[in-house]
């Protein structure tokens, strides 16, 4: 197994917390250049009464308070299960993660290769590498089986 899918699969154990827990299902890893989880995170808005608690709004937050700096070290790869929103992709932006790996494309609020594509904007000071569609499958019919089950 690769390490984007050994992370994608950590992103999405995270995700299934996440359903468990009533919440739609997204994980996020944020893992250093040495292959170390730097912190993880599973989306909670319900639980917090957050409508900013996002999984990778949570990582980045938690890393942050971790380094002590609002810009994280060079190196960090993102992991998420679900392609970033465009309050998610700012704040990635903001905080110079490295790279992003995501799952599932988000066509109707996905900001990254769907909708607005923030990282292509001229007002994103930084722009990192992105990889979609690792276990994409998977990411989807998490969301998909956890969004019918409610209806």
């Amino acid at each position: 197994m690769n390490d984007d899918a050994h992370w994608m699969a950590r992103a999405l154990a995270l995700a299934q917390a996440a359903a468990d827990a009533g919440e739609a299902p997204i994980g996020a890893v944020l893992v250093d250049g040495a292959g170390a989880v730097a912190a993880e995170a599973h989306n909670a808005p319900i639980s917090l009464s957050d409508p900013t608690a996002h999984a990778e709004i949570l990582v980045l937050r938690e890393a942050a308070k971790r380094c002590r700096n609002y810009r994280l070290p060079p190196g960090l790869t993102l992991y998420v299960t679900l392609e970033p929103c465009a309050m998610c992709a700012g704040a990635i932006s903001q905080a110079r993660v490295t790279r992003v790996v995501y799952g599932a494309s988000d066509p109707k609020g996905g900001a990254v290769e769907s909708g607005g594509r923030y990282f292509e904007q001229p007002t994103c000071h930084w722009r990192p590498e992105v990889t979609g569609g690792v276990a994409a499958e998977e990411s989807a019919k998490l969301l998909k089986d956890f969004f019918r089950a409610r209806r």
